[in-house]
This record gives C-alpha cells, sequence and structure tokens, in this order.
C-alpha cells in the first residue's frame, strides 16, 4: 500500500470518528486547562511548557481531526510576532548608545527618586504613548529606562512595572488605533476615530486613575520603603549627557525610531502592516549601525523566549478556536440579547474579560465579531451599539487580569526576570484582584450610563 494514502485513509476514519463524538471540542479545553495550570505552579519555565504543549494539542487535533500542522501554521499571528521582533532589534541598538541610562537619570533627578513619584511619572507616560502607538511598542520602549532607574536607586522596579503593564492595557481602549482589536471592532461596527475619543476615552481616564489608587494601597509597603537618599546624592552628581556612549549611532538610531512611530500612524494609508514596518526599518537599522559586524550582541537583546511562548500560545489557542470553542462561547453569551440589552452587554463585558485573561484578545474578538455583527445588521437590535463597547472594555480590560493576558504583560515579566524581585503569576493575581476588577467596575458603571442614552 502507498505510505501517503494509507496515512490518509487512517486520518479520514479518525476524523470521522472524532466529529461523531464531539470528543475534539472537550480535548481542546483539557489541553488548554493543563497548560495554564501548569504555567501557574511556575515550576517549568513558560516557553517550555508552550511549546510542549502546542506539539500536543497539533498532535491530538490531528488524531481527533479538529486541527492539523497547516491550520496551527495560520494560527500564528504573524503581525505580533513580527513587530515584537523588529522592535526589539530596534530598542536593542538604543540601548547600545546609552540613551536609556540618559532618559533614567534624567527622570531619577526630576522625581527625586521617589517611587511613588517614578511610578506615576512613567505609568503616565506609558498611558499617553498607548493612546497613540501599540501598546507593545510603548512597553518595549519604556521597560528599559525602569530598569535602569531602578538599579541606579536600588529601588524595587515590580510596582513600575506592574503600573507600566497595566497603565498600557488600559490606554490603548481609548482610540481607534491602539491595538488590533480596536481596529477590528471599530471596522466591523462603523465606529470612527471621534467615536472612540467620546465613548471610550472617559472611562479610561477613570479606570486609569482607579488603577493608581489601588496600585498605591497594594503596594504600600513598597512605597514607604521607596526613597533613598544617599543614593539620590550620588544621582544628582552624575551627568546624564556623560552616559552617551555612541552620539552618532544615537543619531541613526532615533531617525530610524521616528520614521517607523510615524508610518504606525499611517501604515492602513499605505496597506502595510506594522510588523512589516518594524522588521524593514530593523533591517534597515543593522544596515546603518552594523553593516560589517556580526550583529550578535544587538541580538542578544531581542527576548527570544518570548517570542517562543507567544508562538506556542497562538498555536494552543488555534486549536480552541477550530474545535469551536471559542464560537460556542460567543453564541451562548449573546444568546439572551433580544431580552435585556444592558445585562447582555455586562455579561460580555466580564466574560469576554475572563476569556482575555486565558486567550489572546484577538481570537476572542474575532470569535465575537459575526455574532455581534448579526445582532447589528439582521435582527437590528435597538442599542447594540452598547454590545460593541462592552466587547471593546472587556477585551480591553481583561488584559490586566493574568500575566499572558496581553503581550506587553508577557514582556514586562519576562524583563522582571532580570531583577532581584521577578514578577510571579500568583503576584501578579494579588495585583490583579484589585486592579482589574476596579476598572471592570468602572466600566460597568459607564455602560448602565451609555445605555439610557442608546435605548
Amino acid at each position: 500500500m502507498d505510505t501517503h494514502t494509507g496515512t490518509e485513509v487512517v486520518m479520514s476514519v479518525v476524523e470521522n470518528t472524532a466529529m461523531d463524538s464531539g470528543i475534539g471540542f472537550w480535548v481542546s479545553i483539557v489541553i488548554f486547562a493543563i497548560t495554564f495550570a501548569i504555567i501557574l505552579t511556575e515550576r517549568i519555565h513558560r516557553s517550555v511548557i508552550g511549546l510542549i504543549w502546542a506539539l500536543i494539542m497539533v498532535i491530538a487535533g490531528m488524531f481527533f481531526g479538529f486541527y492539523s500542522p497547516e491550520l496551527a501554521k495560520e494560527a500564528l499571528d504573524f503581525n505580533t510576532l513580527g513587530l515584537l521582533f523588529g522592535m526589539m532589534i530596534i530598542v536593542g541598538i538604543l540601548e547600545h548608545t546609552g540613551a536609556f541610562q540618559y532618559l533614567g537619570i534624567k527622570v531619577a533627578k526630576k522625581t527625586g527618586g521617589d517611587l511613588w513619584k517614578l511610578t506615576v511619572a512613567l505609568g503616565t507616560l506609558t498611558t499617553v504613548l498607548s493612546l497613540i502607538l501599540d501598546n507593545v511598542t510603548t512597553i518595549i520602549l519604556i521597560v528599559p529606562i525602569t530598569l535602569i532607574i531602578a538599579k541606579m536607586l536600588k529601588l524595587n522596579p515590580t510596582p513600575i512595572l506592574m503600573a507600566e503593564a497595566l497603565l498600557s492595557d488600559t490606554g490603548w481602549v481609548a482610540t481607534l488605533v491602539g491595538d488590533p482589536p480596536n481596529i477590528m471592532i471599530g471596522s466591523a461596527a462603523g465606529f470612527s476615530f471621534n467615536d472612540f475619543l467620546i465613548h471610550s476615552l472617559p472611562i479610561v481616564f477613570v479606570a486609569w486613575i482607579a488603577t493608581l489608587i489601588t496600585l498605591k494601597i497594594v503596594f504600600r509597603k513598597e512605597f514607604q520603603e521607596g526613597t533613598h537618599p544617599d543614593h539620590i546624592e550620588q544621582l544628582n552628581q552624575m551627568n546624564e549627557k556623560d552616559a552617551i556612549t555612541d552620539p552618532k549611532t544615537l543619531k541613526k538610531i532615533l531617525m530610524v525610531l521616528g520614521l517607523v512611530v510615524l508610518l504606525f500612524f499611517v501604515h492602513h494609508m499605505i496597506h502595510m502592516e506594522p510588523s512589516m514596518v518594524a522588521i524593514i526599518w530593523a533591517a534597515i537599522a543593522l544596515i546603518l549601525v552594523s553593516a560589517t559586524k556580526d550583529p550578535q550582541k544587538i541580538l542578544e537583546k531581542t527576548d527570544l523566549s518570548v517570542l517562543l511562548f507567544f508562538g506556542s500560545l497562538f498555536i494552543i489557542v488555534g486549536g480552541l478556536e477550530h474545535a469551536g470553542v471559542l464560537e460556542e462561547l460567543a453564541q451562548l453569551i449573546t444568546s439572551g440579547a433580544e431580552g435585556n440589552i444592558l445585562v447582555t452587554a455586562l455579561v460580555i463585558l466580564w466574560v469576554s474579560a475572563v476569556l482575555s485573561a486565558l486567550v489572546d484578545n484577538i481570537p476572542m474578538t474575532v470569535a465575537m465579531l459575526p455574532i455581534l455583527a448579526y445582532l447589528q445588521y439582521e435582527v437590528q437590535l435597538e442599542g447594540y451599539q452598547l454590545l460593541w463597547w462592552a466587547l471593546v472594555f472587556g477585551v480591553g480590560f481583561g488584559g490586566n487580569a493574568s500575566p499572558i493576558g496581553s503581550t506587553a504583560n508577557v514582556i514586562v515579566v519576562s524583563k522582571s526576570e532580570q531583577t532581584d524581585t521577578p514578577i510571579t503569576f500568583m503576584g501578579w493575581m494579588k495585583s490583579w484582584l484589585s486592579t482589574s476588577v476596579v476598572s471592570l467596575l468602572v466600566a460597568s458603571i459607564w455602560l448602565y450610563i451609555l445605555s439610557l442614552f442608546l435605548a
């Protein structure tokens, strides 16, 4: 018998058996649950866990007929992975110039080295940048500065890093271009840039304040201990200009970074994904600064373990998607929309938040789009806009709920491993139980207010 033909016969039998029983649906859920449970134990590095269970998901999918290597390859979000890789290279070059040390000394002097003031200052900067830039880019730019400041002042960087991660997830909710879910929702719902400013920006402002206040309470012990006069005196004697080690390269890379940011604003007009912008200009940056040298030192700055973890996570979530889990959940939480629009909106808000904490918010958004579009265009549900805004807030604020809830969170956790106080999964959950819930409660109140006007 021909080997290829024999394999096809076996796979056909297996697929028919699996489809009849629907077992693939439950197998994918069990695989995801085990993966997440092992990650929470923190006994094995998340990248290793992700790779192993991504492989198990593909093998199980082939056996039970709901997944395949081809579908797993399609599940990989090249836009996210490419954006990460390209920006890591550009930031890696920038780091070698001493630019982050310069900014670190400057910011530390302005805040007097006070941990709370540093948290507010860098958290505010993160939020503002997340309004106009992808929050992944924002985090990649801000975190190196944070680590340098904390090291110079011998401060615990955890409160600042947590604030940056949580506020970047909060900030992008405010604008149409803040993150891919908003772009997809805006396109499907017909929302404009101004619609987001009117309906989303106010809630983000309130959630921003609530998050900072909550962090102040959660990390009150760290903030009380977060001032070291001796280190400040040493810091004030430093000249930040001396930190710049390669001014020529700095000028080149700042020009590249400026062009990248500009292209991020207009990428939809030139029909080029942000990932391609980042990779193309990362290549140009390497040509400008390291055309004849081995770029190994620069490439060492790229967190390949982060890319590996995300690739694995995309494959695992792809298995859930193709097994019909996400679609089933989407239909379940919108099944009662015609009965009570506000209750349905609140269900969408909280369920999508929880699910976005467990899986990437992009597939969650993709699963919900056709359901909400059906309610808008086919059922012509009155007040349907409320459901769209509930989805915006849910997938946005839900990213705060776990270390894998957004790309920015994973990067922050990974970078914290370079410090003496790495952020653990359980440590993150302690902060989430306050900050994320507070943001979602604020969003719930806002949805109620909106329902009075949209009804």
